[in-house]
Formats: C-alpha cells, structure tokens, sequence
C-alpha cells in the first residue's frame, strides 16, 4: 500500500495531454507542495501514485507527475483505453472500469476478489484482468484467482477463462487456475499462465474459438509481450520454487531462450514494456513504499527507479 502523497488536487483531470486541471506532484518527496504544470507532450507513463492515476513524462518519469482524482488498484492503458480496476470498498464490492483517454467511463464489470492484474491490448479493444478469489499471493498453496477477458468492441464478456476448452485435457482439473494475460497484436490470441497439478504453464489463448492450449514451458507466470511482438517479459520462479521468490526474465518466442535480467531481487509483478528494450516493474520497500523500476531487456545494465512511489506502470503516446 503507497504512502499517501500529499496533494491538493485542483480538478478532475484527463490523461494524455487532454485539458487541464492538473496538478503536479514532485516525484522525489511525498511532502513537496504541489504546483500545477500544464500537460506535457511526447510520449508519457502512466502510473498509479498513491492509488491514482497519474502520468509522468517518459524523458523525465522522476519528475512532476499529473495526477488524477480516478482511483484504482491496478490499471493499465493502450491506445485510449484504461483499465482500471477500483478498490473493493467496506461497503461495496470491487469492479472493473473501462475509461477512455478523458477519463469518461464507457463500462463496468461488477468483480467479486482482490484486484491482482490487469491488461489492455495494443489497440485498445481487449481487456482482461485477474482476481484473487482466495489467498493473496502465488507463493502459497490454496490460492484461487478469477482471470476474465472483455471485447470492448463487440461487448463480448467471459468472466473466467475457465469457461474455455484446454486442448489436451477433456475435462479441466478441479484446481486450474489462470492469471496474468498478454495480448497479442491480432486481439484474438492471448498468452497467460496457468497452473494445475503443481505445475505453472505458459499457455497460449484464442478468444473467439474459447480455447486454450497450455505450451510446454513451465514456470512463466505473468507474461507481457514485447511491443514487436517476439517476447515475452515475466517472472520466473527461482529454482521452480515460488516460495524462493521470481527472477525477472525474457523468453525469445522463436528460439525459446530464456534470459534473466539484472534485476536479481524477487519481483512479484507482471512487467510492462516500456519499449522494445526497456522492462519495468513495481518493487515494494521496507517501509512499504512502492517503487517502478526497469532494466534493459537484453540482461546487460543495471536496475534503476523509473518512477518513485509510483506502480501499475504502462506507456502511453
């Protein structure tokens, strides 16, 4: 949970460089005094600080940020469309929020569970999200998660990928569970993770045929695939073991080399892209802070703070 930052908020804001109302937040100290700034151009991350959304300018992410007065406790944004998954309130359940760049809410999802991930494909049109139904975490045993899809075109709704076929299994195990979506460029087929049996599958999905196929590569949890569509970013489990934590790591989809990233510290995140060489995540501190982070794709460099106090990362134009 984010240190709550300190910040009186002028208006109701819009993303992406649309209207004003902003107000800006220095990235460094959650005490500074506010200031408003106009909204910047060029290409910009969105993030959650403190809860909500706000932008950061992608060749100064540690500086003034515009924040917003929308909440949520996972979000996620492409080509216009965010993904905002609102927190579950004492007296109201949690749901999903479809918004446009203005904020305007074209869609809610009513969700029964914690709010865990969240995705938008390339153009906008797919949603998908996952929920812990029981537990908290992947590292445990018992845990159940609810992961479903939305067609923000068609209107198509699947509340859980359980609903689909597993090709090679006629019957799905009691115990499967799915989390983590990635789109492809097509919005058609997906990648996700799925466990059953003790076992964490990257698998591969075709929304329209309601199917899925499990790939034989084990311990991929929580894709993201790279903007030119040939990896996949995600977190694999040290040793095979989730209790032991995740390695942050890249798999060439044609050759299926694995390579682990400078990040030697146990992320449990789904990566975002921040381009085709650049992969961020959240890392919460001690005192409980939450920090994005990214490192170069390719293993070399180093891992460094793209955006402090600061999670939920994903690149917008």
């Amino acid at each position: 949970m984010d240190k709550r930052l300190i910040v009186t908020l002028t208006a109701a804001a819009l993303l992406g460089g649309v209207a004003a109302g902003y107000t800006a937040l220095s990235g460094a100290t959650p005490g500074d005094a506010a200031r408003s700034v106009p909204a910047g151009a060029g290409p910009r991350l969105m993030v959650l600080s403190n809860g909500r959304l706000s932008t950061v300018s992608r060749s100064d992410p540690a500086g003034s940020r515009e924040v917003t007065e929308q909440r949520c406790d996972r979000a996620y944004s492409a080509a216009g469309t965010i993904s905002c998954l609102r927190p579950v309130g004492a007296l109201k359940a949690g749901e999903l929020a479809v918004l446009d760049r203005d904020l305007k809410e074209l869609r809610t999802v009513p969700l029964t569970g914690f709010p865990n991930r969240t995705r938008v494909s390339a153009s906008g049109r797919m949603v998908a999200w996952t929920l812990f139904v029981d537990g908290h975490s992947y590292a445990t045993n018992g845990f159940s998660t609810s992961t479903g899809i939305l067609d923000t075109k068609t209107g198509a709704l699947v509340t859980s990928l359980e609903e689909f076929a597993v090709e090679g299994m006629p019957q799905r195990p009691a115990d499967t569970n799915y989390w983590g979506v990635t789109f492809t460029s097509d919005d058609n087929r997906f990648y996700a993770t799925m466990s059953t049996s003790g076992h964490r599958y990257l698998l591969e999905g075709d929304f329209a045929a309601r199917e899925v196929k499990p790939l034989d590569l084990d311990d991929v949890e929580c894709p993201s695939l790279s903007p030119d569509g040939t990896r996949i970013a995600y977190k694999k489990a040290v040793d095979g073991d989730p209790q032991k934590g995740w390695r942050v790591s890249v798999l060439d989809l044609a050759t299926r080399k694995v390579t682990e990233l400078a990040e030697t510290r146990s992320v449990d995140d789904q990566p975002a892209w921040v381009d085709d060489r650049t992969v961020a995540y959240g890392i919460q501190r001690d005192d409980g802070l939450n920090d994005v982070w990214a490192v170069p794709a390719d293993g070399s460099g180093a891992p460094a703070v793209l955006v402090p106090e600061a999670s939920s990362p994903a690149p917008i134009v």
